[in-house]
């Protein structure tokens, strides 16, 4: 794989995995903990969040594929390259989706505040983790491309 190609795709990686880690496992959790933030207000703050990086996330892909593809990489590189954007399109096209309808009864009053986390949130929290193993694994193959 050229070397260009290689550094860009594997620096553009390296901050999309820092905005999953800082976003997904540090702020959203922690905003729940704040002093004064109920569930509405929480729900209100992640879906305007998570809107945010996903938007990011889809830009940080399309930079990652094309650097890849102008690339000429090796086989690994591919399949870890359509691994994170399969990933990434699962969790922006069935899964938000769904949690965005659930936030939506929650924030209408229709479903109870304090009732037990939704399926497709343990759903979309395990694809985060595989995401970040992803990723991790695919900037260091580029790295070492």
């Amino acid at each position: 794989m050229n070397t260009t190609s290689a550094a860009t795709a594997s620096a553009v990686t390296f901050v999309w995995l820092g905005m999953v880690l800082g976003i997904s496992f540090l702020e959203a959790p922690l905003k729940f903990r704040a002093p004064g933030v109920t569930i509405p207000i929480g729900l209100g703050i992640g879906r305007m969040v998570f809107r945010a990086l996903n938007l990011v996330e889809a830009a940080l892909a399309v930079v990652v594929i094309a650097a890849v593809a102008l690339g000429g990489p090796p086989a690994p590189v591919t399949a870890l390259t359509a691994a994170v954007a399969v990933l990434l399109l699962v969790q922006l096209v069935l899964v938000r989706p769904r949690l965005n309808r659930r936030s939506d009864r929650v924030l209408s009053g229709a479903e109870a505040v304090d009732g037990p986390r939704s399926h497709d949130h343990l759903v979309y929290v395990a694809l985060e983790i595989v995401k970040v193993a992803v990723l991790i694994t695919l900037g260091i193959v580029l790295l070492t491309a």
